[in-house]
């Protein structure tokens, strides 16, 4: 059985706007075209998105913001596109999940499967 240092956790909660990292690119992140904004790395993976849903309320004049993360703190893996993607992949369907269980409109603009467009860096 592994130890609990090399779990992968993901988290949701909720962002405000100074969350979203934009233009700063942190060590070991690569941004990605997905939801309002999506970065991944060997270790972390962010998914930023809104969602309108009538389960938040005001969301239909303020959308809720959204941010999913997945960590995997002990990760000894290198940081290649088939790793951030694999990370991306995981933090993308339980995202999936979590916004069709809150009802979001438009699955909160999130794609059935991820879509792997590296945005410039």
């Amino acid at each position: 059985m592994g130890s609990s240092t090399d779990t992968v956790n993901i988290r949701f909660g909720f962002y405000g706007h100074d969350d979203l990292l934009g233009d700063v690119h942190p060590r070991g992140l690569h941004p990605y075209a997905m939801g309002v904004e999506a970065h991944s790395g060997p270790k972390k993976a962010y998914l930023f998105l809104t969602c309108v849903t009538p389960r938040l309320e005001g969301s239909d004049k303020h959308p809720a913001r959204i941010r999913g993360t997945l960590t995997f703190n002990q990760s000894k893996l290198p940081d290649t596109a088939p790793i951030r993607e694999a990370n991306l992949t995981i933090l993308h369907s339980a995202t999936l999940a979590v916004v069709r269980k809150l009802g979001c409109e438009d699955d909160a603009g999130l794609d059935v499967k991820p879509v792997f467009k590296p945005r410039p860096e």
